[in-house]
């Protein structure tokens, strides 16, 4: 495998302590968390505890202020283990830039510190059951009255959705005026009129709470949006690339991990006498396997690179989410086809990971609008 120069020498003892904390407090209780359909809500304060949630986050906030290579190294442990429940990378990669880049400096004093320590876990809803990837078909309004915003609406497929204490709602404010009538609005779990509706059912990522949210008259103080009035759709196209880039590293991550146990499997499992790790076909399989890896580890990191310049464009984030997740679900299969029978056991990693997997291609954007944002870039 090709050296990684993306990290420096503190990035890596960064990474020995998540490394240790996921494989003591996460990975023996993952498969109970499945049951349970959500993680143990004492995960959180564990890793806020160590400064594992939300490190980019400034110091007057209660964060460290290092770069994003921090939050890269926890999605990529947390892919490397297969623990698909946890959602850290959303509350610390996603929601918390939201609230940074855009809010209020007393809603930013009021919540970013809640949630470094993992006192507040966060969502956001941007999905409808009408509009998915089409962000610009939201239907939840936010109606002005007085000082405050009266929401209506309901999201769907919301992760963290059933523990989230703090939720980033996408909704019109003025929904005459398309995507320029788009806000961000900032809703507590515990206001009157906002519901949580089942922790849905999935095919995988069991262990992730994920859930249909519901706004009947809530009301929020106007103070709680985020930036300005209408400039919502363009401040989601501003901090999407940052999300794809978490869904690639993932990919990349989890792809690695899907070939180590194969290569451990192959080497063990016999068939007509002898390891099938001696098969040409095996052989073959994982040569093509770990080179398209190395092939997707070497971009990731470039997109990485860029993205700590602040470099990182919008085609290039959707390239890199594309190509990932779709060599992802790939390498899963031809890993889950070495393991034969056995592969389609839930007791292995690989079936489970496969099953988690599928989802990739679909949020943070599905892979048919990441080739339209590539395309628009071209012609």
């Amino acid at each position: 495998m090709i050296p990684r120069t993306v990290y420096e020498s503190e990035h890596e003892m960064f990474r020995d302590s998540v490394r240790r904390f996921l494989e003591e407090e996460a990975a023996p209780h993952h498969e109970a968390w499945e049951k349970e359909g959500q993680i143990a809500r004492e995960l959180w304060n564990k890793a806020g505890e160590l400064g594992f949630l939300c490190p980019t986050v400034a110091e007057q906030y209660g964060g460290v202020g290092v770069d994003f290579r921090y939050n890269a190294i926890v999605d990529e442990e947390v892919a490397r283990l297969g623990l698909s429940g946890i959602g850290f990378g959303l509350h610390s990669d996603i929601v918390a830039p939201y609230i940074e880049h855009y809010g209020s400096e007393e809603l930013k004093l009021k919540y970013l510190p809640k949630m470094v320590t993992g006192e507040m876990v966060t969502a956001i809803a941007m999905t409808e059951p009408g509009a998915g990837s089409d962000l610009q078909g939201v239907r939840t309004t936010a109606v002005v009255d007085g000082d405050d915003y009266i929401l209506n609406g309901s999201k769907t497929f919301i992760t963290n959705g059933q523990q989230a204490d703090l939720v980033i709602v996408v909704a019109k404010t003025d929904p005459a005026a398309g995507a320029k009538g788009t806000s961000l609005i900032l809703v507590e779990a515990n206001t009157p009129g906002f519901s949580k509706g089942r922790n849905l059912n999935k095919i995988g990522m069991k262990a992730q709470d994920t859930s249909e949210l519901f706004f009947e008259d809530v009301r929020v103080p106007r103070s709680n949006l985020l930036g300005n009035e209408g400039m919502g759709f363009i401040y989601l196209m501003q901090e999407l690339p940052q999300e794809r880039l978490s869904v690639a590293l993932n990919a990349v991550a989890n792809s690695e991990a899907a070939l180590e146990w194969t290569k451990e499997y192959v080497q063990e499992r016999q068939a007509f006498g002898k390891s099938i790790s001696k098969f040409q076909n095996t052989r073959f399989k994982l040569a093509e396997m770990d080179t398209e890896i190395t092939i997707a580890r070497t971009f990731i990191d470039r997109c990485l690179e860029l993205h700590v310049q602040g470099k990182l464009d919008v085609p290039t984030a959707a390239k890199a989410k594309y190509w990932t997740t779709d060599l992802q679900c790939k390498v899963l299969d031809e890993c889950l086809q070495l393991h034969g029978g056995y592969g389609y056991m839930l007791e292995y990693p690989i079936a489970r990971a496969w099953a988690d997997a599928r989802v990739q291609r679909i949020y943070a954007g599905t892979n048919e609008i990441m080739k339209e944002i590539i395309a628009r870039a071209l012609v």
